[in-house]
């Protein structure tokens, strides 16, 4: 492909990136390479979310008998938060070689991360088996798995929008964030069925290392399906036209776009929120409160994840046609409200569990704009470590928190889950805002103009 490019280097940039998305088609293979993309991605996050699911019960067997139960539920989401605070060492340095070397190469190395502490897991024996030493296990193991995660959700939105035009990003990003939760729907069903067959103790005994042995073979599935992904088509033009970072990524996504690392941020924030406080954390939580069966709570969680994978590509189809800050801004206050609806009548009522849940599913789709938002403010050459940076930080800062805050919240509150839902959607309303106001190039409807 002959492009004749010149200007500014971040002019030529974007020329050259706009040349290569509008001067070819989406192919069968490249439909084949989204696809096996957007199923590893969903393989991976399942082994990084099954944890959560059997929090109550990891925490019972890696951590004294004799500990008071709320300092064992906040040590053993602390273990689980460390999985988070990994995160962005893991991104950046798997975001600084995909800038570099290619995107297709980070995704080979996150797998194998993935997979081996996942199996890991599966076969380690407890606090009554080995003592101290079994939590300081566990804890490495979340260590290798946050590294992992951290290079390959940044890794796969960026290799997603660089296979599609300007005006389909949002739709795209939906998309592959809907792969992505599929993964959470996996582990959701998986729970579900391992509580359904096997009675408590024997779950206690041995039924909760199932779900991780699992995870280490998908694991090892994906490694191989990966195989087949080919390179992004703007990747290639830049390393043709020479047009790859120059300096250190990360030191340029610092010095240059401040603004637009706050931006991805804060909408990374919202996303936390959703995700964390009231996909993973609520079905331990109604367990907890209103004495609700686990296999109930996981059916309902179920039903509400189906319903993110049905928001995430209205929320990315919206945000093409009318613009990602008023999407975002719109499905934050719909978070916001149907939560709280929810959250404060299943402490009295838990009659319309399903139906409720399914409603605030809906508006946690909103993690479909959020990389949209995120992958648009960082130009191609650092557009791997700036969003990986972004992602990945707040994550671990937000994200890897919100399960020990919230816990430690509902000693004196109950409500708390939902106070801190609601506060972070204020932070999406302004983020989008900012994204409206002062952004308006992160604003796809936009720029697609």
């Amino acid at each position: 492909m002959d492009i004749e490019l010149s200007g500014a280097p971040e002019a030529r940039e974007s020329e050259l990136e706009d040349a290569v998305v509008t001067s070819r088609r989406i192919t069968w293979n490249d439909v084949k390479t989204l696809g096996l993309s957007a199923l590893g991605g969903a393989l991976e996050f399942y082994d990084f979310v099954i944890f959560v699911y059997f929090a109550n019960v990891v925490g019972s067997l890696f951590f004294p008998a004799d500990m008071p139960d709320w300092l064992r539920q906040v040590q053993t989401y602390g273990i689980f938060a460390a999985g988070y605070l990994a995160r962005p060492l893991g991104g950046v340095i798997m975001a600084h070689f995909g800038d570099l070397l290619g995107r297709k190469r980070m995704f080979m190395l996150s797998i194998f991360l993935m997979a081996v502490p996942t199996m890991a897991i599966g076969l380690m024996p407890t606090y009554a088996t080995i003592g101290i030493a079994a939590p300081l296990l566990l804890l490495l193991c979340r260590v290798l798995q946050g590294a992992a995660i951290g290079g390959e959700a940044p890794g796969a939105w960026v290799f997603v929008t660089e296979h599609v035009s300007k005006r389909h990003i949002g739709l795209a990003c939906g998309t592959l964030s809907a792969g992505l939760v599929a993964g959470i729907l996996i582990g959701s069903l998986v729970a579900t069925g391992i509580n359904s067959v096997f009675l408590s103790q024997e779950i206690h005994d041995y039924g909760w290392r199932l779900p991780f042995l699992l995870g280490g073979v998908f694991g090892f599935v994906t490694m191989y399906l990966r195989r087949w992904l080919h390179e992004t088509p703007i990747f290639k033009a830049m390393q043709a036209h020479k047009q790859l970072a120059t300096e250190l990524p990360i030191k340029t996504v610092l010095k240059k776009h401040g603004a637009s690392v706050v931006v991805s941020m804060a909408v990374t924030w919202v996303l936390t929120a959703a995700i964390v406080v009231t996909i993973l954390m609520t079905p331990s939580l109604l367990q907890k409160l209103v004495h609700l069966d686990p296999q109930t709570s996981l059916e309902a969680n179920s039903l509400a994840i189906i319903f993110i994978l049905v928001g995430c590509l209205v929320a990315g189809a919206l945000a093409d046609r009318f613009g990602n800050g008023p999407i975002m801004a719109i499905f934050s206050i719909g978070l916001a409200v149907s939560y709280w609806v929810f959250y404060s009548t299943m402490l009295h009522d838990t009659t319309w569990l399903f139906p409720m849940y399914t409603v605030v599913g809906f508006f946690v789709g909103l993690v479909g704009v959020v990389p949209a938002i995120a992958v648009k403010s960082f130009p191609a050459a650092i557009r791997f470590s700036g969003l990986s940076f972004s992602y990945n930080v707040a994550y671990a800062i937000f994200g890897g928190t919100t399960p020990m805050l919230v816990s430690v919240m509902m000693r004196t509150n109950p409500m708390s889950p939902v106070y801190y839902v609601a506060s972070v959607a204020v932070i999406g309303v302004i983020a989008s805002l900012a994204v409206i106001r002062f952004r308006p190039h992160l604003d796809l409807a936009t720029s697609a103009a």
